[in-house]
Protein backbone atom coordinates (compact mmCIF):
# COMPACT_ATOMS: atom_id res chain seq x y z
CA UNK A 1 0.00 0.00 0.00
CA UNK A 2 1.50 3.61 -0.78
CA UNK A 3 1.93 5.99 2.38
CA UNK A 4 1.51 9.15 -0.30
CA UNK A 5 5.36 9.48 0.01
CA UNK A 6 6.01 8.71 -4.00
CA UNK A 7 8.55 6.29 -2.77
CA UNK A 8 10.32 3.89 -5.29
CA UNK A 9 8.50 1.08 -3.87
CA UNK A 10 5.30 2.64 -4.93
CA UNK A 11 5.90 1.92 -8.71
CA UNK A 12 8.88 -0.83 -8.72
CA UNK A 13 5.56 -3.72 -9.35
CA UNK A 14 5.15 -1.52 -12.83
CA UNK A 15 8.61 -0.78 -13.61
CA UNK A 16 9.61 -4.42 -14.02
CA UNK A 17 8.68 -4.20 -17.86
CA UNK A 18 11.03 -7.51 -18.65
CA UNK A 19 11.41 -5.99 -22.16
CA UNK A 20 13.18 -9.16 -23.82
CA UNK A 21 9.92 -11.47 -22.82
CA UNK A 22 6.94 -11.73 -25.11
CA UNK A 23 3.26 -10.70 -23.73
CA UNK A 24 0.95 -12.61 -23.13
CA UNK A 25 -1.58 -10.96 -24.55
CA UNK A 26 -1.27 -10.64 -28.47
CA UNK A 27 -2.90 -8.80 -31.24
CA UNK A 28 -3.53 -12.15 -33.01
CA UNK A 29 -5.70 -12.87 -30.47
CA UNK A 30 -7.32 -10.14 -30.22
CA UNK A 31 -8.08 -10.16 -34.43
CA UNK A 32 -8.76 -14.26 -34.07
CA UNK A 33 -11.34 -13.78 -31.33
CA UNK A 34 -12.62 -10.62 -32.88
CA UNK A 35 -13.33 -12.90 -36.00
CA UNK A 36 -15.01 -15.46 -34.07
CA UNK A 37 -17.40 -13.14 -32.23
CA UNK A 38 -18.31 -11.25 -35.59
CA UNK A 39 -17.94 -14.16 -38.25
CA UNK A 40 -15.79 -12.94 -39.97
CA UNK A 41 -13.45 -14.19 -42.74
CA UNK A 42 -9.88 -13.90 -42.06
CA UNK A 43 -8.91 -11.58 -44.41
CA UNK A 44 -5.58 -9.49 -45.16
CA UNK A 45 -5.65 -5.73 -45.25
CA UNK A 46 -3.64 -3.70 -47.82
CA UNK A 47 0.25 -3.88 -47.96
CA UNK A 48 -0.27 -0.06 -47.18
CA UNK A 49 -2.14 1.50 -44.18
CA UNK A 50 -2.40 4.83 -43.21
CA UNK A 51 -3.51 5.83 -39.49
CA UNK A 52 -5.53 9.64 -39.70
CA UNK A 53 -5.80 11.02 -35.98
CA UNK A 54 -7.84 13.78 -37.12
CA UNK A 55 -10.42 11.93 -39.41
CA UNK A 56 -10.05 14.59 -41.98
CA UNK A 57 -8.77 12.07 -44.38
CA UNK A 58 -10.84 9.57 -43.91
CA UNK A 59 -13.86 11.78 -44.10
CA UNK A 60 -12.81 13.64 -47.62
CA UNK A 61 -12.19 10.01 -49.33
CA UNK A 62 -16.00 8.87 -47.80
CA UNK A 63 -17.36 12.31 -49.13
CA UNK A 64 -16.26 12.51 -52.61
CA UNK A 65 -17.20 8.55 -52.66
CA UNK A 66 -13.61 7.09 -52.92
CA UNK A 67 -13.15 4.93 -49.55
CA UNK A 68 -14.94 2.00 -48.19
CA UNK A 69 -15.53 0.36 -44.91
CA UNK A 70 -13.72 -3.02 -44.86
CA UNK A 71 -16.09 -5.46 -43.89
CA UNK A 72 -13.84 -7.80 -42.93
CA UNK A 73 -11.52 -5.95 -40.57
CA UNK A 74 -11.95 -6.91 -36.93
CA UNK A 75 -11.04 -4.29 -34.91
CA UNK A 76 -13.32 -3.48 -32.39
CA UNK A 77 -12.50 -0.25 -31.60
CA UNK A 78 -12.05 1.08 -35.34
CA UNK A 79 -13.29 0.85 -38.78
CA UNK A 80 -10.61 0.02 -41.67
CA UNK A 81 -11.41 1.91 -44.85
CA UNK A 82 -10.41 1.24 -48.47
CA UNK A 83 -9.63 3.67 -51.14
CA UNK A 84 -7.20 3.37 -54.06
CA UNK A 85 -4.75 5.91 -55.85
CA UNK A 86 -2.50 5.01 -58.59
CA UNK A 87 -3.68 2.04 -59.14
CA UNK A 88 -2.90 0.43 -55.44
CA UNK A 89 -5.24 -0.19 -52.89
CA UNK A 90 -4.50 1.39 -49.50
CA UNK A 91 -6.11 0.90 -45.65
CA UNK A 92 -7.19 3.87 -43.59
CA UNK A 93 -8.20 3.86 -39.74
CA UNK A 94 -9.29 7.58 -38.55
CA UNK A 95 -9.25 9.17 -35.32
CA UNK A 96 -6.41 6.82 -34.00
CA UNK A 97 -5.74 9.83 -31.42
CA UNK A 98 -2.46 9.88 -29.05
CA UNK A 99 0.14 7.33 -28.84
CA UNK A 100 -1.45 4.63 -26.74
CA UNK A 101 -4.33 4.41 -29.38
CA UNK A 102 -1.62 4.67 -32.52
CA UNK A 103 0.17 1.95 -31.51
CA UNK A 104 -3.02 -0.40 -30.33
CA UNK A 105 -3.77 0.39 -34.17
CA UNK A 106 -0.39 -0.37 -35.47
CA UNK A 107 -0.02 -3.84 -33.77
CA UNK A 108 -3.52 -4.70 -34.95
CA UNK A 109 -2.96 -3.85 -38.60
CA UNK A 110 0.53 -5.92 -38.95
CA UNK A 111 -0.93 -8.58 -37.51
CA UNK A 112 -3.69 -8.48 -39.83
CA UNK A 113 -1.28 -8.30 -43.17
CA UNK A 114 0.01 -4.92 -43.38
CA UNK A 115 3.38 -4.34 -44.49
CA UNK A 116 3.95 -0.30 -44.00
CA UNK A 117 2.51 1.87 -41.86
CA UNK A 118 2.33 6.11 -42.98
CA UNK A 119 1.03 8.61 -39.95
CA UNK A 120 -0.08 11.62 -40.89
CA UNK A 121 -1.09 13.49 -38.00
CA UNK A 122 -1.82 17.09 -36.94
CA UNK A 123 0.91 18.87 -35.02
CA UNK A 124 1.98 22.32 -33.39
CA UNK A 125 4.79 24.59 -34.44
CA UNK A 126 7.55 24.24 -32.07
CA UNK A 127 10.32 25.78 -34.34
CA UNK A 128 9.30 28.24 -37.39
CA UNK A 129 10.28 26.84 -40.46
CA UNK A 130 7.65 27.91 -42.94
CA UNK A 131 3.92 29.65 -42.35
CA UNK A 132 1.87 26.90 -41.68
CA UNK A 133 0.19 24.49 -43.08
CA UNK A 134 3.33 22.23 -44.26
CA UNK A 135 4.85 18.77 -43.18
CA UNK A 136 7.61 17.85 -41.23
CA UNK A 137 9.02 14.16 -42.00
CA UNK A 138 9.67 13.33 -38.54
CA UNK A 139 13.69 11.67 -38.19
CA UNK A 140 13.10 11.86 -34.68
CA UNK A 141 10.94 12.51 -31.49
CA UNK A 142 11.00 13.17 -27.90
CA UNK A 143 9.73 10.08 -25.60
CA UNK A 144 7.59 12.26 -23.36
CA UNK A 145 4.77 10.15 -23.65
CA UNK A 146 4.43 6.37 -21.54
CA UNK A 147 3.29 4.04 -24.35
CA UNK A 148 7.12 3.72 -25.47
CA UNK A 149 8.08 2.82 -22.42
CA UNK A 150 6.28 -0.42 -22.72
CA UNK A 151 7.99 -1.62 -25.76
CA UNK A 152 11.78 0.02 -24.58
CA UNK A 153 13.56 1.07 -21.83
CA UNK A 154 13.45 4.79 -21.45
CA UNK A 155 15.75 7.14 -23.61
CA UNK A 156 15.07 10.45 -25.23
CA UNK A 157 14.35 10.09 -28.34
CA UNK A 158 12.94 7.83 -31.09
CA UNK A 159 14.35 7.51 -34.49
CA UNK A 160 12.61 6.62 -38.18
CA UNK A 161 14.50 3.80 -39.94
CA UNK A 162 17.35 5.64 -41.42
CA UNK A 163 17.35 3.19 -44.55
CA UNK A 164 13.95 4.23 -44.83
CA UNK A 165 14.61 7.88 -44.21
CA UNK A 166 16.96 7.83 -46.84
CA UNK A 167 14.40 6.63 -49.47
CA UNK A 168 11.54 8.64 -48.67
CA UNK A 169 12.93 12.33 -48.09
CA UNK A 170 14.32 12.77 -51.71
CA UNK A 171 10.58 11.99 -53.01
CA UNK A 172 9.11 14.87 -50.84
CA UNK A 173 10.72 17.40 -52.72
CA UNK A 174 7.99 17.20 -55.40
CA UNK A 175 4.84 17.59 -52.80
CA UNK A 176 3.14 20.39 -53.38
CA UNK A 177 3.68 21.66 -49.81
CA UNK A 178 6.74 22.02 -48.14
CA UNK A 179 8.26 18.89 -46.71
CA UNK A 180 10.93 19.61 -43.91
CA UNK A 181 12.60 16.56 -42.33
CA UNK A 182 13.06 17.28 -38.20
CA UNK A 183 12.39 16.22 -34.84
CA UNK A 184 8.76 16.45 -33.24
CA UNK A 185 8.01 16.37 -29.74
CA UNK A 186 5.68 14.08 -28.85
CA UNK A 187 3.40 14.38 -25.48
CA UNK A 188 0.33 13.08 -23.92
CA UNK A 189 -1.35 16.20 -22.78
CA UNK A 190 -1.34 18.50 -25.37
CA UNK A 191 -2.99 21.09 -22.90
CA UNK A 192 0.43 20.75 -20.54
CA UNK A 193 2.76 22.48 -23.49
CA UNK A 194 4.03 24.61 -20.68
CA UNK A 195 6.24 28.11 -22.16
CA UNK A 196 9.14 26.03 -20.05
CA UNK A 197 8.71 22.48 -22.11
CA UNK A 198 8.37 25.00 -25.44
CA UNK A 199 11.61 26.40 -24.96
CA UNK A 200 13.27 23.09 -23.96
CA UNK A 201 11.93 21.70 -26.72
CA UNK A 202 13.10 24.18 -29.46
CA UNK A 203 16.63 23.71 -27.18
CA UNK A 204 16.88 20.38 -28.49
CA UNK A 205 16.50 21.06 -32.23
CA UNK A 206 12.36 20.00 -32.29
CA UNK A 207 10.22 21.71 -34.96
CA UNK A 208 7.00 20.97 -33.77
CA UNK A 209 4.78 19.18 -31.50
CA UNK A 210 2.26 15.96 -31.75
CA UNK A 211 1.03 12.61 -30.42
CA UNK A 212 1.66 9.70 -31.69
CA UNK A 213 5.26 9.49 -33.46
CA UNK A 214 7.86 8.87 -30.35
CA UNK A 215 5.73 5.56 -29.57
CA UNK A 216 5.12 4.48 -33.26
CA UNK A 217 8.73 4.75 -34.05
CA UNK A 218 9.83 2.54 -30.90
CA UNK A 219 6.93 0.04 -31.66
CA UNK A 220 8.46 -0.25 -35.16
CA UNK A 221 11.99 -0.48 -33.93
CA UNK A 222 10.91 -3.81 -31.47
CA UNK A 223 8.55 -5.50 -33.90
CA UNK A 224 11.02 -4.87 -36.92
CA UNK A 225 8.15 -3.28 -39.26
CA UNK A 226 8.46 -0.10 -41.15
CA UNK A 227 6.91 3.05 -39.96
CA UNK A 228 6.92 6.65 -41.19
CA UNK A 229 5.48 9.69 -39.15
CA UNK A 230 4.63 12.91 -40.73
CA UNK A 231 3.27 16.40 -38.80
CA UNK A 232 1.33 18.48 -40.45
CA UNK A 233 2.29 21.59 -38.97
CA UNK A 234 -0.83 23.53 -38.70
CA UNK A 235 -0.94 25.47 -36.04
CA UNK A 236 0.88 27.52 -33.28
CA UNK A 237 -1.28 25.95 -30.63
CA UNK A 238 -3.46 28.83 -30.76
CA UNK A 239 -1.66 31.61 -30.15
CA UNK A 240 -2.48 32.98 -33.88
CA UNK A 241 -5.38 34.52 -35.02
CA UNK A 242 -7.03 31.91 -37.92
CA UNK A 243 -4.38 29.41 -36.17
CA UNK A 244 -5.54 25.50 -37.30
CA UNK A 245 -6.16 25.90 -41.41
CA UNK A 246 -5.42 22.87 -43.11
CA UNK A 247 -5.94 24.34 -46.67
CA UNK A 248 -7.86 23.11 -49.08
CA UNK A 249 -10.18 19.96 -47.96
CA UNK A 250 -9.02 20.55 -44.49
CA UNK A 251 -5.49 19.55 -46.16
CA UNK A 252 -6.62 15.96 -46.88
CA UNK A 253 -5.53 16.06 -50.57
CA UNK A 254 -2.22 17.35 -49.61
CA UNK A 255 -1.90 14.43 -46.71
CA UNK A 256 -2.85 12.03 -49.86
CA UNK A 257 -0.29 13.47 -51.61
CA UNK A 258 2.22 12.58 -48.54
CA UNK A 259 0.71 9.10 -48.27
CA UNK A 260 1.77 8.78 -51.95
CA UNK A 261 5.64 10.02 -51.66
CA UNK A 262 6.14 7.84 -48.37
CA UNK A 263 4.57 4.58 -50.54
CA UNK A 264 7.12 5.11 -53.50
CA UNK A 265 9.95 5.70 -50.89
CA UNK A 266 8.91 2.24 -49.16
CA UNK A 267 8.53 0.57 -52.25
CA UNK A 268 11.72 1.22 -53.72
CA UNK A 269 13.42 -0.39 -51.05
CA UNK A 270 12.66 -3.48 -52.83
Amino acid sequence: MSDGSGSDSDTRPLGAKAYDEPSVFTPESLLAEARRQKGLSETSVPDVCVLDPDGDIVRHLVETDRATVDPAWPGYHTDLYRFERGGETFGIVGRAVGAPFAVLVAEQLFAAGCEFLVSVTSAGQVRQRDDPPYFVLIERALRDEGTSRHYRDPGADAALDTDLRNRIEPECSSASRPVYTGATWTTDAPFRETETAIQRARSEGVLAVEMEAAALYTFAAVRDHPVACFAHVTNRMGRAEEDFEKGRANGSRDALEIVDIAAAGWRSMG
